[in-house]
C-alpha cells in the first residue's frame, strides 16, 4: 500500500490542464477564466455626476450663492455645452459631467425658483464626481486562472468583453459496477440494492466543475465491463466505482488491463477506501473508487476533486484543509489515514469539530449529516479535547 500522499501525486500526474473555449458572457458565470481578458475601455468612460443635484463652476461654494439653471443633463443624455460663472445644470447620477463643472451640489442642499436655484446651509466638502478611469483603465485586466463569481462576470462585461475565454470543462464517465445493483425507483430482489454511489459521484464532479455522465451500470462480467468501457471512450477521466478489490467478482481491474489501461497504483493506506486504483486509459486517467458508499464519496473529494481542478487550470493541489479544536477524547488510530466523519460547531478561534461514533463505511447517514472529515494521521497516539487537528469541509 501507499500513502494517500503518494496516491493524490500519482493521480495529479494523470491530470494535465484541458485546451479553452470561448463562451457568451452570460454563460460564463462558475466557469474557470482560463486566460486574462483586459478592458477594452476606462470605467467610468468619462467623468460623471455620483449624485442627483446641480452642476456648478464654484470651487468653495458658500450657503445663499444662486445659479442660473441653463440646462439638464441624465445617464446616456449628455449635455453639449459649457458652465460659466453663476450658471448651473441639472444633473442626475451617471450623467457625464459638463465641461466647466467642479462639483456637483446634492439636491438636498438646494432650493430652486424657476430657474434659480439658491445654495442651503448643509453644503458638504465632497465633489460628488466621479472621475473618468476610477474603476479601471483601459488594459487593466481580469487574471485567469480563476473561477469567475458573479462580480467578476459583471466586471469582464463592464470591460466590455462579450465572451470570455474558459477551460474546457473536464468529461467525467462514471461507471457504477455490480450485479446487486439497480437503479433509483426499480423494484429491486432480495438480494439487490440501490445504486447511491454514481449519484453522489455526479454530484460533487459537477460541483468542482465537470461535466459528468452516468453510464449504464456494468454486471459481473468481462463481456459486460468492456461494453461499458467503450461507451466512455471520450471521457477526459474515467471514474469506476466497485469491483476493484480482490474477489472473484472484482473485474474491474482485469478489464482495465486488458484494455490497455497503465496501472499506477492499487491500493491506499487509507480509510475508508483501501481499494483504490488508478492509472492512464488511452487518453483518460482512470480512478477506481471502492465500492462501499461512504469510501467513494471520501475517496473522490480527496483524489477525484483535485484532479477535476488540475484538468482546469487550477493548479496541483490536495483539496484545502482548515484547523478545528477536538470536542472529544479519541483512542490512538490504527496504521492507516482516517478521514473521520465528523460535524463542526463554530464560534471560537477554531470550530469545534465532533467525529461520529460510527464510522463503518456502508453508512450514508453519518456522511449525509457530517459537515467535514476530521483527518488523522496513520499510527497517531490517542487525542484528548481541545487538541488541534485538520479538517476537510465537506
Amino acid at each position: 500500500m501507499i500513502t494517500v500522499d503518494e496516491a493524490l501525486a500519482h493521480c495529479l500526474a494523470l491530470a494535465e490542464p484541458l485546451d479553452s473555449e470561448h463562451v457568451p458572457l452570460a454563460e460564463a458565470a462558475g466557469r474557470v477564466l482560463s486566460r486574462s481578458v483586459a478592458a477594452r475601455r476606462d470605467q467610468p468612460p468619462f467623468a460623471s455626476s455620483a449624485m442627483d443635484g446641480y452642476a456648478v463652476t464654484a470651487e468653495a461654494p458658500r450657503t445663499g450663492d444662486r445659479f442660473t439653471v441653463v440646462g439638464e443633463a441624465a445617464a446616456g443624455h449628455g449635455w453639449d455645452g459649457r458652465l460659466h460663472d453663476g450658471e448651473a445644470l441639472r444633473i442626475f447620477t451617471g450623467a457625464p459631467l459638463p465641461a466647466g463643472a467642479t462639483r456637483i451640489i446634492i439636491q438636498e442642499d438646494v432650493t430652486r425658483e424657476g430657474d434659480v436655484i439658491t445654495l442651503g446651509d448643509r453644503l458638504d466638502h465632497q465633489t460628488n464626481i466621479r472621475p473618468a478611469g476610477s474603476d479601471f483603465r483601459k488594459g487593466q485586466t481580469l487574471d485567469a486562472p480563476r473561477v469567475l463569481r458573479p462580480a467578476d462576470v459583471a466586471l469582464a462585461a463592464s470591460m466590455n468583453q462579450p465572451a470570455l475565454p474558459v477551460a474546457r470543462k473536464p468529461v467525467v464517465a462514471i461507471i457504477a459496477t455490480g450485479d446487486e445493483l439497480v437503479q433509483p425507483g426499480e423494484d429491486p430482489h432480495a438480494d439487490q440494492i440501490v445504486a447511491s454511489n454514481s449519484y453522489g459521484i455526479k454530484g460533487m464532479a459537477e460541483a468542482a466543475g465537470a461535466h459528468a455522465r452516468l453510464l449504464p451500470i456494468a454486471r459481473d462480467r468481462v463481456e459486460s465491463l468492456a461494453t461499458v468501457f467503450g461507451l466512455a471512450a471520450d471521457a477526459d477521466i474515467i471514474v469506476t466505482i466497485g469491483g476493484a478489490s480482490v474477489g472473484d467478482h472484482d473485474l474491474v481491474g482485469q478489464v482495465a488491463l486488458a484494455s490497455g489501461m497503465e496501472r499506477s497504483f492499487y491500493k491506499v493506506a487509507l480509510r475508508p477506501g483501501k481499494p483504490l486504483m488508478a492509472g492512464r486509459m488511452g487518453a483518460a486517467a482512470l480512478l477506481g473508487l471502492p465500492g462501499n458508499p461512504v469510501s467513494s464519496m471520501v475517496c473522490a473529494q480527496i483524489f477525484l476533486v483535485p484532479m477535476i481542478r488540475a484538468m482546469l487550470g487550477l493548479g496541483k493541489a490536495p483539496a484545502p484543509r482548515e484547523t478545528a479544536e477536538l470536542a472529544v477524547d479519541l483512542p490512538e488510530n490504527g496504521p492507516r489515514e482516517h478521514y473521520m466523519r465528523a460535524t463542526l460547531d463554530t464560534g471560537g478561534r477554531y470550530p469545534r469539530v465532533t467525529p461520529g461514533e460510527r464510522q463503518d463505511s456502508s453508512l450514508l447517514t453519518v456522511l449525509a449529516h457530517a459537515d467535514a472529515l476530521m483527518i488523522r494521521p496513520a499510527g497517531q497516539g490517542p487525542l484528548k479535547a481541545g487538541a488541534l487537528v485538520d479538517i476537510l469541509r465537506l
